[in-house]
This record gives C-alpha cells, sequence and structure tokens, in this order.
C-alpha cells in the first residue's frame, strides 16, 4: 500500500511538473528572445560634375537616426541585388518596348552579376508577372521579349506596389530595388502615392525609374507648322498647381544632401488624389534616381549608370542607439569633404524593441 501511495504521489508530481513547464515554456521563450537589429544605408556620392565618388571611407561621413548620431561601419560584403523590372505597356509605347526587350543581357551582366536575381512585370490595366525571380540570363532575356503593348490605361501605382510587395518578400540579406519604366502619370489605379512609398519605406525597397514621358510626348506633337513656340522659362518661375512637387523641393535635396527642409511637402503632395510625377516623388523619397528615355541609346545609358551606381554605393551599417523608439526613424547623412552631394533613403520604419 504504502508503494502503491509513494508511485501515485511520484506520478502526480511528474505530472504537475510537466504541466507547470508547458504553461512557462512561452513566458520562457519570450523572456531570452533578443533581436538585434542592423540598419543597411546604400548612400551615393556624386561631385559638381555628377560623376560617382568611390574613394571615401565610413570616417567621411556622419548619419544621424531621430537626430542620435550613430557609429557607422561600411559593410564590405557583397549583398546580391534583387530587382524588379516594372515596364509600363499601354497602347502606343511599342518602340520603347523594342529597346527594353533587348536588354536582358545588359541588365544580367551591369547591374545583376553572378548572384543577382530579377522579376519582371507588365502594366496597363492589368498587371502580369512575365517571370518570377530568376538569376538566368536566358530567364530574363525571354521574359523581357514577351513585352507586348495592351490598352491606354496606367495603373503605375499598382504596377509599383505589385513590384514592392515581391521584393518584400526576399530575404533581407539581399539588396532590394525597384525599376520603373514608365510615364510620369497614373490614370487608374486603386492606390494613391503616398501609400505606395510607405510600402517601399516598410520593404527597404529604392526605387529607379526611366521616365518615358518625352518620348511619348515627342510622339504626339503636331507637324512643325502648327507646333507652339516652347516655354524656355527656368523651372523656379513656372506655377504648377496643387500637389505638383517639381520645385523648389527636389532642387532643395540635390543642393543639401538627403536633408530636404520641405520634405513634409513632399509627402503632403503625395496624399493627393492626382500627383503631377509619381516617378519623380518615387525615386527622390526612397533614395534613388530618375533618368529620362528618348531614344535606346538613353534606355542603354540608363542602365549603365544604374549598374555603376548600384555597385558603387557606400552600404553604411549601423546599430541604432535608440531602439526602443517605435515608429518613423529619419535618417540624415552628411559627408564631410566639401563639395559633395549625396542621395540616399529618408528612413524606415521600427516597430520597436519591445514589439519584437
Amino acid at each position: 500500500m504504502r508503494n502503491t501511495i509513494a508511485l501515485q504521489a511520484l506520478f502526480f508530481a511528474l505530472l504537475v511538473s510537466r504541466i507547470c513547464a508547458q504553461t512557462q515554456a512561452p513566458e520562457d521563450k519570450a523572456t531570452f528572445t533578443i533581436q538585434t537589429r542592423f540598419v543597411i544605408t546604400p548612400v551615393t556620392v556624386t561631385n559638381h560634375n555628377d560623376t560617382v565618388v568611390k574613394d571615401l571611407t565610413p570616417k567621411d561621413f556622419r548619419l544621424r537616426d531621430n537626430d542620435d548620431l550613430q557609429q557607422v561601419t561600411e559593410d564590405v560584403a557583397l549583398y546580391p541585388i534583387s530587382l524588379v523590372v516594372v515596364v509600363q505597356a499601354s497602347s502606343g509605347v511599342e518602340k520603347m518596348l523594342t529597346a527594353v526587350q533587348k536588354a536582358g543581357s545588359a541588365i544580367q551582366a551591369q547591374i545583376l552579376g553572378d548572384d543577382g536575381e530579377a522579376a519582371v512585370l507588365q502594366f496597363d490595366s492589368r498587371i502580369t508577372t512575365l517571370t518570377d525571380f530568376t538569376a538566368d540570363p536566358d530567364d530574363l532575356s525571354t521574359a523581357l521579349k514577351k513585352l507586348k503593348a495592351g490598352n491606354s490605361t496606367s495603373r503605375l501605382n499598382d504596377a509599383a506596389s505589385k513590384g514592392i510587395e515581391l521584393l518584400r518578400k526576399r530575404p533581407g540579406s539581399r539588396r532590394k530595388v525597384l525599376l520603373l519604366i514608365s510615364e510620369a502619370a497614373d490614370n487608374s489605379s486603386n492606390l494613391k502615392p503616398r501609400e505606395v512609398l510607405s510600402a517601399a519605406e516598410l520593404a527597404n525597397v529604392v526605387i529607379y525609374s526611366i521616365n518615358i514621358s518625352r518620348f511619348m510626348a515627342m510622339r504626339k506633337l503636331p507637324p512643325p507648322a502648327t507646333r507652339s513656340v516652347l516655354d524656355n522659362r527656368p523651372p523656379g518661375a513656372v506655377y504648377f498647381p496643387a500637389g505638383n512637387v517639381e520645385t523648389p523641393t527636389i532642387q532643395s535635396q540635390h543642393e543639401m544632401g538627403n536633408w530636404m527642409p520641405l520634405v513634409k511637402d513632399v509627402y503632403d503632395a503625395a496624399k493627393g488624389l492626382a500627383v503631377a510625377n509619381p516617378l519623380k516623388i518615387y525615386t527622390t523619397y526612397t533614395g534613388g534616381r530618375q533618368y529620362d528615355y528618348t531614344t535606346q541609346k538613353d534606355f542603354e545609358l540608363a542602365v549603365f549608370q544604374l549598374a555603376e551606381e548600384l555597385h558603387s554605393q557606400y552600404l553604411l551599417t549601423y546599430r541604432p542607439t535608440n531602439p526602443d523608439e517605435a515608429g518613423y526613424h529619419t535618417i540624415v547623412v552628411d559627408v564631410l569633404r566639401p563639395d559633395l552631394k549625396i542621395r540616399t533613403r529618408n528612413g524606415y520604419y521600427w516597430a520597436g524593441k519591445n514589439n519584437h
């Protein structure tokens, strides 16, 4: 009888111990889970000739995160590139599409390299995936050759959002780049530019664009005899209606690094129902760059310059000293050498140390 009671007591003790262990497991897991957050900030530096400067070191930079000075290193590890190419395929762009269709080998060799990958989307009123991410040059070339002009609708914002969503799912160890080849206009998207910007910032996506608006405008010009006189006024002398952010905000960024005194105006304009140039907003706000397209040579030059920039950027890496500050963190980068200009993203979203 005593042995039976002892065995029952032992069994009961083991059962209680197991239940307690199961009950405490989630709490223990939460207690000992520690996450270290590093922020990687690509920075492009150019001189007065707009030539990329390549001989700087981390000591030449000062980086502030929410006004707190950070200790930065330049990460020498090669971060492979994940690129999404989003191409407008509306009616009337056949000649432009011909140039893009031939660009597969150049994009692979100059931008992606051995470890890069790319996906291709086309859009009019529809958004079509021509290829998911691939590292195979033949797959990329085949996808681009499938580009075909469709209807007259342009869902630029929605297509950009789709590209960002694809990039968001890629590993954090990859550099995420979106290339928009499109007119600087949108006429039927469900999403507004501010929503696209927020998605890009959350996913750490840098947006570049090749603006085909001039190419399209040249095709629509009337014969020379009836053509209007060109307006040669400087940008600062031209009135822009509400929602257009061409100047002076854009000029201030080029003159003052990535610190923009009027950056709030850009962001407020992006909330509007119509934005005159969403491409400019996307590239400016994420630290990218806009290129213009009128001929195939322009396209080839844009691919070359984009490749040069991506492979000449300084990847400034730091662990924020303010991890408890949830919300949007502004990034301000200064370069200590005179007469140099910088381009980088303006910030990132952080849920806060206690929310992870």
